[in-house]
């Protein structure tokens, strides 16, 4: 039997299978908000996002609990003496870069096709015909027949549902993470590039979470906002991944500001690259290192600009035998 006569013959005896079971995170509605589309939501979700994570981090601020103080990484005095911004200038900011943000969403979006309804079924038949050959070749042809004619419909589900969906995923963070570390490195290493925008967002020498986006309006586009849309578009997000991807990356750059460690807050669990490691770059010891942002810290480490609290603590051990 060829690989064409066996998607076929699969796809038809498993065409309910496939047809009616769906992940938890499926939603068959065709809008995840009632009162907005999906590539609408998409402009407004990491806005919501933000100043939610923002304002539950600035809850924590203000309560002064003591059960707290040992999770900070700055004495709260710091914020108000070390920071050459107010908080009402890094609001300001954060609006404008937000309301740019949104006006160039919606006039991309008016560039951009009507996207139509997803045909699931279809797309995952066109699967099948790509996995049997695979199977095929790996298996045998008998072998592999059987195999796909017993388990495939599975195969289909997990790859369709689960597998590409993370692959474009962390495609689509490693773009980003590779956008933002070398732009933000030469914005450290060139005079002019510094002084005139990223310069704005080191007047936040003790960061703090809804000063995450405090950036030159210029710098906040370039870096956020071009970067975002880059890898949506390179990895061929749906528009709902794409939320889902827009939401996960502004909670992250909010959690890297938020100015605790806290052992059970997830986004700092996942990887490296969190609030403690991102503090180092605004202090003026590690300004020049630590430039990856926001999900991992590969560039870093291959690149050899990672620095560590043990790095820093070698150092000043270092400057002290020698001034002895």
């Amino acid at each position: 039997m060829n690989s064409t006569s066996l998607s076929a013959a699969f796809t038809n005896a498993q065409q309910h299978y496939l047809s009616t079971a769906r992940p938890f995170y499926y939603v068959p509605e065709s809008r995840l908000v009632s009162l907005l589309p999906d590539n609408l939501f998409s402009l407004a979700a990491p806005i919501i996002a933000y100043w939610v994570s923002s304002l539950f981090f600035h809850a924590l601020d203000c309560s002064n609990a003591q059960w707290l103080q040992k999770y900070r990484i700055h004495e709260s005095a710091e914020v108000k003496s070390r920071n050459l911004a107010s908080r009402g200038q890094v609001i300001q900011a954060v609006v404008v870069q937000h309301i740019l943000q949104t006006m160039i969403g919606l006039w991309w979006m008016e560039h951009q096709p009507t996207g139509e309804e997803v045909n699931h079924l279809a797309n995952m038949a066109g699967e099948a015909s790509f996995l049997v050959p695979v199977l095929q070749r790996l298996f045998g042809d008998e072998e592999g027949a059987q195999w796909w004619l017993t388990h495939g419909h599975e195969a289909v589900y997990f790859v369709y549902w689960w597998a590409i969906p993370m692959a474009k995923l962390l495609f689509a963070m490693f773009i980003i993470d590779t956008w933002e570390y070398f732009l933000h490195r030469a914005m450290h290493m060139n005079t002019f590039m510094y002084k005139t925008f990223h310069s704005v967002h080191h007047r936040l020498y003790v960061p703090y979470a809804f000063g995450a986006l405090y950036n030159h309006p210029l710098e906040g586009f370039v870096l956020d906002s071009v970067g975002a849309a880059l890898a949506e578009l390179v990895s061929s997000m749906h528009t709902r991944e794409a939320i889902f991807l827009f939401v996960i990356s502004t909670l992250k750059t909010v959690d890297d500001h938020c100015g605790y460690r806290l052992p059970w807050d997830p986004l700092q669990l996942i990887t490296s690259n969190n609030a403690d490691y991102h503090d180092i770059h605004h202090q003026i010891i590690g300004i020049k290192s630590n430039f990856a942002q926001p999900f991992f810290i590969h560039w870093d480490t291959l690149l050899g600009t990672r620095m560590t609290r043990q790095d820093i603590e070698l150092r000043r051990r270092k400057v002290a035998e020698k001034t002895q």
